[in-house]
């Protein structure tokens, strides 16, 4: 065993019906569908072990997608609330986030938030239902802390001592040996807030850090003279060298309120984030107002969890708390206030600074006192809060300048988002506050389109995600599924956002309204197969990146290893200095944190956010020490590193001692160039748990108890990379835990466990052929056993083209009520196939199509390949409904459902609403159509 090293805690953690052609039916509120498009969430058992095969083909509810569930506040009928909990459940979700959101309602005073506002008893009606209604059905039901964004409440007004505040300037110039006399310069933006002035003080102005388009005034640190306001006056003559700057520093509340207002009477006030009083009143609020006992017991019981939005605190100055700066002076060891101008903002914008070094470096001290009162004051506290209500808290804890790695290991369940995420670099560094801070969940907001509503495809979601999932994401929640109806809402019903504007808004509506929400079961199972493996044991990954500065949602990735490594089977995360102090980051037989992901070697960068340069924290370098000292693998990158500083303010000679020592470990190197990274790290004897060729695959690995599981798909690895068009079809080399491993591959689709015959073994290591259409993902699973022979697939014969067909449409179109929609059916025959827009009648319909045909053969066994579909399918043979069809692949084996001689075959497919839309809402939903149906080329391919 090798040398144990264990670091003190830094963070603080809280442990439709048939009708004759052309007839018109309507299809009730919401749209219910007919008997026969009814599906079960979950398929037959697998074969082999019953135990194993059955939980990865049933996955639990727990592990199942949710959905953000869109409530136009308390306007709520908690019968339609319990029928749409009905709706989510049938379709294989395994919960819903409660979100008051209604952007899409541009008259406001429809809303009433005096009787049916966020938090109203109308709105705690709806709550009930939910909860007892998913307690029945078996969901989760999470609430958000506030309505809409950022967290609000109403019985704060925005001048409280608990609302949201800001630190804006005022500054007046006062030329060499004048006299300034009057009131403290105002602040440069206007508010209705009171300010409360906190200082004046003067420094002398300097040219020479002054930016060269001007718009950044240069000042000398060293110059900072403290004056006295009497009375808001002041009187002050600047000595004799230069022009000096005259400030006045004001606090005040910011007035933010939360997002497409009013849900409240009176509107709630968005709370301060950074201090106690601003989470105590969010705490105080839920339990003097909305936390009657019957809520109470009903969450208890509900496993969900609470949930805060993005930290989106939007000012037009300065990020602010009234006791920052005795913590900034307590945390830093130095005042902040000679500093300041290099700190301030003017709407969003640094507009003062002074010597470079001094001010990258001060306002990193900033934002790290920032980040610490962020993490204990408003993250640790809800989450020991939610804890005491028997949930847990879930977060997307960026938005700010902050430390969102550490932030990730503080709550229960971190989240992001993707639209916001850039690349799957942001997803890593949640990943890695959450797994070295022994948390399991890594949530995401999935499936925000701009633009994209009612246009949006299974398809396109099922790309954006598969990736993400390669990158540590193991839970989805979907962008969003919106109650049924809202003051003012047109056909198909009520949406959040849209329109968004007046225009096409963010996507999607999800829910019966649409036409593939039929086939949502089988979306549901695929992920749900997914999180369910993925939250299975402990993460394992091959490098830990070091950053300094823990940002998300910057898209920036690891120098090396994103561009290089990936495309070749390697694994990383981030993780920032706090997460280096946790009682998981102990270096033990050459791994830090073995026993959760285990990185085999720590990769250090200068700070990608300030011009790469060499910096470290002076504990951090202390700490890299210990772990070398241990057998920790680390490498530096960057020419910089003997003259490295501390990336605040302060002496930086301790560092470079520290540093020295460091550089001398035998398993310590320092590179100049990326090219020499993987040469360092082949000298070192660190190798990625997956190989194979550069490609467009990426993996994720899980272990739990011996048994490894491997995650694959074909996806895109950086955003430079455009989404893949070139299947994958080469080797890929794997880690297995034990020798006696033998490989399963598992197909989320389906559900089914399949033994793997072909494979080579050399030890540890097990090579296999992938092949993965473009988007496509199965898993790979290493489990102790002997070896097996594997069912199989002979050779393909001659494919049989099928062209013909019968073409049955359903088409949704609006009906006498916004939530009404109506049937319209359509027969068509074909003679080759075609998109519906080219189809005289089909046009701009929307909805669900049958096609139907009928083939004879002297084979029972053959494959069906869809070709191209839109959007989503089920095939039926001969009357027995098949499998789930592959959106991403849709071939389908007929073997076991086929008879020789005549044979029926059936192919649903089903729509988006946007052609229907663009002609029933112009104003809103314009473009071209898209191009609906089957489109094939469909071949039935026989095999021996």
């Amino acid at each position: 065993m090798g040398e144990q090293i264990g670091r003190r805690r830094f963070l603080a953690t809280a442990t439709a019906t048939a009708t004759a052609t052309g007839a018109a039916v309507a299809a009730g509120p919401g749209l219910a569908l007919p008997a026969s498009a009814a599906q079960a969430a979950d398929p037959a058992p697998a074969a082999g072990d019953a135990g194993w095969a059955g939980w990865f083909a049933r996955p639990e509810a727990a592990v199942r997608p949710k959905v953000r569930w869109w409530w136009p506040d308390g306007l709520v009928d908690p019968a339609q609330i319990r029928r749409e909990v009905d709706q989510l459940a049938d379709a294989g979700f395994g919960g819903a986030e409660i979100a008051a959101v209604h952007h899409s309602i541009e008259d406001k005073s429809v809303l009433d938030p005096v009787g049916h506002g966020w938090g109203s008893a109308a709105w705690a009606a709806g709550i009930e239902a939910a909860l007892d209604q998913a307690g029945r059905r078996g969901l989760a039901i999470d609430l958000t802390i506030g309505p809409s964004w950022p967290a609000a409440v109403p019985t704060i007004t925005p001048d409280h001592e608990a609302a949201v505040k800001e630190l804006q300037y005022g500054v007046v110039q006062v030329v060499a040996g004048s006299t300034y006399s009057g009131p403290a310069p105002e602040p440069v933006t206007a508010s209705d807030a009171v300010p409360k002035l906190l200082k004046v003080a003067a420094w002398r102005l300097n040219p020479a850090y002054t930016s060269s388009n001007g718009r950044v005034l240069g000042f000398d640190i060293d110059s900072y003279v403290e004056l006295a306001a009497v009375d808001g006056l002041v009187s002050w003559t600047a000595p004799a060298d230069g022009t000096w700057l005259l400030f006045a520093f004001w606090e005040r509340g910011s007035g933010q309120q939360p997002e497409s207002g009013p849900h409240t009477a009176p509107e709630a006030s968005v709370v301060d984030h950074f201090s106690a009083a601003g989470t105590r009143a969010v705490i105080e609020y839920w339990e003097r107002h909305l936390l009657t006992p019957a809520t109470r017991r009903l969450l208890r019981k509900s496993g969900g969890a609470l949930f805060e939005d993005s930290i989106e605190l939007e000012t037009s100055g300065l990020n602010w708390t009234p006791a920052l700066p005795v913590e900034f002076a307590n945390r830093r060891g130095y005042d902040v206030w000679p500093y300041l101008p290099a700190i301030v903002r003017n709407d969003e914008d640094q507009v003062f600074q002074s010597e470079p070094g001094t001010t990258r470096h001060v306002r990193h001290d900033y934002w790290l006192t920032v980040s610490e009162l962020f993490g204990e004051h408003h993250l640790s506290a809800l989450t020991s809060w939610a804890h005491s209500l028997g949930l847990e808290f879930r977060c997307q804890p960026y938005g700010l300048e902050t430390d969102s790695i550490a932030a990730a290991a503080i709550v229960d369940i971190p989240e992001g988002e993707s639209l916001g995420f850039r690349n799957l670099d942001d997803y890593r560094a949640l990943a890695g506050g959450r797994d070295l801070g022994g948390r399991k969940v890594l949530s995401c907001e999935a499936g925000a389109y701009q633009g994209g509503a009612y246009a949006t495809t299974w398809k396109k979601l099922l790309l954006t995600m598969g990736g993400a999932y390669a990158a540590g994401l193991n839970q989805t929640v979907l962008h969003g599924f919106s109650y049924l109806s809202a003051p003012g809402a047109d056909w198909p019903g009520f949406a959040a956002f849209t329109p968004y504007d007046g225009r096409q808004g963010y996507s999607e509506s999800w829910g019966p309204r649409q036409p593939t929400w039929r086939h949502v079961p089988a979306v549901t199972g695929y992920l749900g197969r997914i999180h369910q493996v993925l939250q299975t044991g402990t993460s394992r990954i091959d490098v830990a990146a070091f950053r300094q500065k823990g940002y998300t949602k910057t898209g920036i990735g690891v120098g090396w290893f994103t561009a290089s490594g990936v495309p070749a089977g390697w694994t990383h995360q981030m993780v920032s200095a706090p997460l280096l102090e946790l009682d998981r980051a102990v270096v033990r037989d050459g791994r830090l944190a073995p026993d959760g992901p285990s990185y085999k070697v720590l990769f250090v960068e200068g700070d990608r956010f300030a011009g790469n340069e060499a910096t470290l924290p002076v504990e951090t370098a202390r700490t890299l020490l210990s772990f070398a000292r241990a057998g920790l693998p680390i490498v530096f990158l960057g020419s910089g590193w003997s003259a490295a500083t501390v990336p605040g303010v302060g002496e930086s000679d301790v560092l470079r001692e520290i540093l020295a020592e460091l550089f001398a470990e035998p398993r310590v190197r320092v590179v100049a160039e990326l090219t020499e990274v993987p040469v360092v790290l082949a000298e070192l004897g660190v190798s990625p748990d997956v190989s194979h060729p550069t490609s467009t695959l990426l993996n994720h690995r899980r272990v739990e108890q011996g048994v490894d599981y491997y995650y694959l798909v074909n996806g895109k690895h950086a955003e430079s990379v455009k989404p893949p068009v070139a299947a994958i079809d080469h080797d890929v080399t794997f880690t297995r835990s034990h020798r006696n491993g033998v490989p399963f591959r598992l197909d989320p689709w389906t559900g089914s466990v399949e033994p793997i015959a072909s494979y080579v073994e050399a030890g540890d290591r097990v090579t296999l052929r992938i092949t993965l259409k473009p988007g496509a993902a199965t898993i790979i699973a290493f489990r102790p056993g002997r070896r097996g022979e594997a069912p199989t697939t002979g050779a393909a014969l001659a494919p049989i083209p099928l062209d013909a067909w019968q073409l049955d449409v359903e088409s949704y179109l609006p009906g006498p009520t916004p939530t009404e929609t109506l049937i319209h059916r359509h027969r068509v025959s074909l003679d080759a196939l075609a998109p519906w827009s080219a189809i005289p009648g089909l046009e701009d319909v929307s909805g669900v199509g049958r096609y139907t045909t009928v083939v004879d053969l002297d084979t029972t066994t053959a494959h069906l390949d869809l070709g191209e579909v839109f959007d989503t399918a089920q095939v039926t043979v001969n009357g027995r409904r098949l499998p789930p069809v592959n959106l991403l692949n849709p071939v389908v084996d007929l073997s076991g459902h086929l008879r020789r001689g005549r044979n029926t075959i059936q192919v649903e497919v089903a729509t988006t609403l946007f052609n229907r839309l663009r002609v029933a809402q112009p104003a809103v939903y314009s473009g071209n159509r898209q191009n609906y149906g089957l489109l094939g080329p469909v071949r039935l391919i026989p095999y021996a």
